[in-house]
């Protein structure tokens, strides 16, 4: 079997265990007793979420179900990172009410549980034509003297909908659509570049590690110039937590004039191509394993020949795994760290330190050196 398909089957495999997962919380949850706590939502099948809206107003967003995973339809249907999304259904899962407090809509402003004065909103909608509500909450105003918060369920019986309870720690969602995608592009150890380089319409420069130590050598360095060490270490290590502040699929109308690439000491290249428009930063990133794949594995090879193809198997698959989910988009960097993707040679070099000169006193009778006067005399 291809690592591709194994690859899948594990995707299917762990959805398929979150699911489980949720489902046997679900089924062990107990019913509502009266005078005494019970789960708000009861009996939602996660299997049949087809979507999911959070926020209100301008902060509203809306994840799709996309195979085993959710987009984010606000972004280009960009993935949503997996861990949000299970924390968000299994938030609302979680949440107990205390105490009954009514069931009269005329008191649900006051209480800041409609749906645009409310703290939070979470409706999760079937797979139909007209996505319709499965369940949702909406949680409102903190109670007097702190001591618990509003919600209600949002449902399609409006018996159900109508209840308000007090539940004691609300749950926190994040805010707009960036908090429920995984910001993060590369983490790269400084121990595993083996250069990098920066290219730009003004030129091309080679960073690298120096043997057996921390500092940085710039290669080809101008004659009478330096490297200034702190930022030569800033560049070289710019992918060490590279994220990003936005995305959306790249159009084709941006010009990528910078280039900045890492190598890895594993034959991995990391490439980020930088474009300017609007006073914002944009780039796209891929990654390439530049050494030849191993195409057999024979069974006389020894377990270090094993491994070092092993090695290269993972690398290429990372690699080629790394393009394909970057492929199509471009993310808006912060300033802060384009400056270490796009620095220019000459704000890395500085003039050497010239010897220090000696000012030599002469005999003002002789015009004689101080020093070969009195070397005469004697």
């Amino acid at each position: 079997m291809s690592n591709k398909k194994l690859m899948v089957l594990g995707v299917v495999a762990v959805g398929i265990v979150f699911w489980a997962v949720i489902q046997s919380r679900i089924s062990n949850k107990p019913g509502s007793a009266s005078g005494g706590s019970s789960y708000l939502i009861q009996g939602l099948n996660p299997a049949e979420i087809d979507s999911i809206v959070t926020g209100t107003g301008d902060d509203e967003v809306t994840l799709k179900r996309h195979g085993s995973g959710f987009v984010v339809v606000d972004k280009d249907n960009y993935p949503a990172k997996t861990s949000e999304i299970n924390s968000l259904i299994t938030k609302c899962l979680d949440i107990q009410t205390l105490e009954f407090v009514t069931g009269n809509p005329a008191n649900h402003e006051d209480l800041e549980v409609t749906e645009e004065k409310a703290h939070s909103v979470i409706k999760f909608m079937k797979a139909d034509p007209n996505s319709s509500l499965l369940t949702g909450i909406v949680v409102g105003k903190t109670k007097e003297l702190g001591q618990g918060s509003y919600v209600r369920l949002l449902s399609s019986n409006p018996n159900l909908s109508n209840r308000v309870y007090v539940i004691s720690n609300a749950p926190r969602f994040g805010s707009g659509a960036m908090s429920l995608i995984e910001r993060q592009l590369i983490s790269v150890k400084r121990e595993d570049i083996e250069s990098v380089t920066v290219s730009s319409p003004d030129g091309k420069y080679v960073l690298k590690p120096k043997e057996n130590s921390q500092d940085i050598i710039l290669e080809d360095i101008p004659a009478g110039k330096k490297l200034k060490s702190a930022e030569g270490k800033n560049v070289f290590t710019a992918l060490s937590n590279l994220s990003f502040d936005d995305v959306k699929r790249n159009s084709g109308e941006l010009s990528f004039d910078k280039q900045y690439v890492c190598r890895l000491k594993d034959s991995t290249e990391y490439t980020i191509k930088i474009a300017n428009q609007d006073g914002k930063v944009y780039i796209t990133c891929s990654a390439e394993f530049t050494e030849q794949r191993p195409a057999t594995i024979r069974k006389d090879e020894s377990e270090e020949e094993l491994k070092a193809k092993e090695a290269k198997l993972l690398a290429d698959d990372k690699a080629k795994e790394f393009t394909a989910e970057h492929k199509g988009w471009i993310y808006e960097i912060p300033d802060f760290k384009v400056r270490n993707l796009t620095k220019q040679l000459s704000d890395l070099i500085e003039d050497q330190e010239k010897p220090e000169v000696k000012e030599q006193a002469f005999d003002p009778n002789t015009m004689i050196p101080m020093e070969t006067s009195s070397s005469t005399q004697e």
